[in-house]
């Protein structure tokens, strides 16, 4: 028998602000630093573990979390179906950063990365805790399957 022992929408939301602010900390590395090659090559460095941890967050959310959602409200299909969308396409954004990181771009190049993936994130990030925070916060699950619901940051 299991015991809700963590309040998975409070947890969600702190996920969500560790990542907010890694890209915070990706975006300072490109505004900090020079341009060209020096700046790709802090962006490489910070989004390592940035982008990592989105993709892994999104990656448990798709693979176990939306599962949750749907075993307790099968009604939210939908909202789960545009959730994956989101997360295709911020696949692609971060890999789209990657290449331009990886070939040197320049920061001002970079940025343009850092904030679409911002603005696609942010709208993310704010539609699935308006949507799935109060059915999360009902949700029965063992603290020990944290990281396989929530991922990396978890």
């Amino acid at each position: 028998m299991s015991q809700r022992v963590v309040a998975w929408g409070r947890e969600l939301r702190e996920i969500h602000r560790r990542l907010r602010d890694a890209l915070g900390v990706a975006r300072a590395a490109v505004e900090d630093g020079a341009s060209g090659p020096v700046a790709a090559r802090d962006l490489q460095l910070y989004c390592v573990g940035f982008c990592a941890a989105l993709t892994g967050h999104h990656r448990a959310e798709d693979a176990t979390l939306f599962d949750v959602v749907l075993a307790a409200r099968p009604d939210l299909a939908p909202v789960v179906a545009d959730l994956k969308r989101d997360h295709s396409m911020l696949d692609h954004l971060l890999g789209e950063l990657e290449r331009a990181a990886l070939s040197g771009e320049d920061r001002d190049v970079l940025l343009r990365h850092l904030d679409g993936i911002d603005a696609v994130m942010e709208t993310h990030f704010r539609y699935e805790e308006k949507k799935l925070v109060t059915v999360l916060d009902d949700a029965e699950r063992p603290a020990s399957d944290r990281q396989a619901l929530l991922g990396p940051f978890a």
